[in-house]
């Protein structure tokens, strides 16, 4: 029997939406939280890295990984240089898959983070060359997966991970702020710059600082705006573009409305 449209579709998203089994990947140069439902092992391949994983932090470079279980929360992002790492994504085991379950369990019974020998170094990087001049190539993907978790319990040992307490750290929330004012900035991205998930940390912002995330930056965006204005040295469309406003009708509108006069009006007082 055809497949009906219907189930032609189904399985069409469920295709886009499952990961391909190995991939290449830049990281942001800031710190990004999510989780997933299926097991991820992560290798260094150029610059650094730092993870937590379910609170366990860690610098990644070039040789060493991490493994990610399934429903693990945890951040990354690149701290030195451009970091390219090999994410290696393990499919989801089923009962009548008796050899990638026991593979799973084996990766899952590890060290969170590892460090690789020289051996296995030389064979990833042949295999990525490979990855980078066929990049669509599906089936080089999944050959890649499973040739070096393969070989991966062999040739693994385990490096010291850092207890990383998840905490409201308001210096860290402001020198984040400070650095990317003049960008959009996401409550995401602020999570990440603490080691919490989105929601954990929306949640805990309002109850300790009696405002939203988005609120907070905003009352930074007009302070260095006063600043800015104060000082003399730039137009109003400048100071607005600074920091971080889509345009200056934007940046008059807010600023109005959060001081009770406009830029211009704010300017010919330091006239």
């Amino acid at each position: 029997m055809s497949p009906s449209p219907k189930s032609l579709n189904e399985q069409k998203t469920a295709k886009e939406l499952s990961p391909r089994p190995a991939q290449l990947v830049t990281l942001p140069s800031y710190m990004e939280c999510h989780d997933h439902n299926y097991t991820q092992v992560v290798i260094g391949l150029k610059g650094q890295a730092e993870f937590e994983v379910s609170g366990y932090g860690n610098l990644v470079g070039p040789g060493q990984g991490c493994v990610v279980t399934s429903g693990s929360g945890h951040a990354f992002g690149g701290v030195v240089g451009q970091s390219d790492i090999l994410v290696l994504n393990m499919p989801l085991a089923t009962s009548d898959d008796p050899l990638m379950l026991q593979r799973l369990n084996e990766l899952n019974q590890k060290e969170t983070y590892f460090q690789l020998d020289g051996q296995i170094q030389k064979l990833i990087q042949m295999l990525v060359a490979e990855m980078q001049s066929s990049p669509d190539d599906l089936l080089l993907s999944r050959a890649c997966n499973d040739t070096v978790v393969a070989l991966l319990q062999r040739h693994m040992s385990a490096f010291e991970a850092v207890r990383k307490e998840s905490r409201f750290d308001l210096e860290a929330i402001d020198r984040y702020i400070e650095q990317h004012l003049s960008q959009k900035i996401s409550v995401t991205q602020l999570a990440g710059s603490i080691f919490l998930g989105e929601s954990q940390f929306h949640s805990l912002f309002k109850d300790q600082m009696g405002i939203t995330p988005h609120q907070y930056v905003l009352g930074k965006r007009i302070d260095m705006a006063k600043n800015l204005i104060e000082q003399g040295n730039l137009t109003l469309g400048q100071v607005a573009e600074f920091t971080g406003f889509s345009g200056q009708s934007a940046f008059t509108h807010t600023f109005s409305r959060l001081q009770g006069m406009s830029p211009s009006q704010y300017k010919k007082q330091f006239g």
